[in-house]
């Protein structure tokens, strides 16, 4: 009995690879498709607008600045792996 060749061998190995993958992407799509119809089925539109926000003005002062400026150093401390004396606030303004 002849052995296959090795292109033939790669050949089928890449082919059931795409494959796999090409039915991965189409039920994930599918999938998506009846979520989204199930999602617009459940939701049914409000009569009552929602209140609008009132974005504060510019010139306002934070409210617990020194609670804030703890609070993201002690997080910028924790992440880079050092003390937090360690850690130096040049500015800190609102956006």
């Amino acid at each position: 009995m002849e052995s296959p060749s090795n292109l033939f061998v790669v050949c089928l190995g890449v082919g059931t690879v795409f494959v796999g993958l090409i039915c991965i992407i189409l039920l994930c799509k599918i999938i998506s498709l009846l979520c989204g119809i199930a999602d617009n089925k459940a939701t049914e539109p409000s009569a009552v607008a929602p209140a609008a926000v009132q974005a504060p003005s510019i010139g306002t002062p934070i409210e617990n600045r020194q609670e804030i400026i703890a609070a993201v150093s002690a997080a910028v401390a924790e992440e880079l792996g050092t003390d937090i004396s360690a850690i130096r606030i040049l500015s800190f303004k609102k956006i």
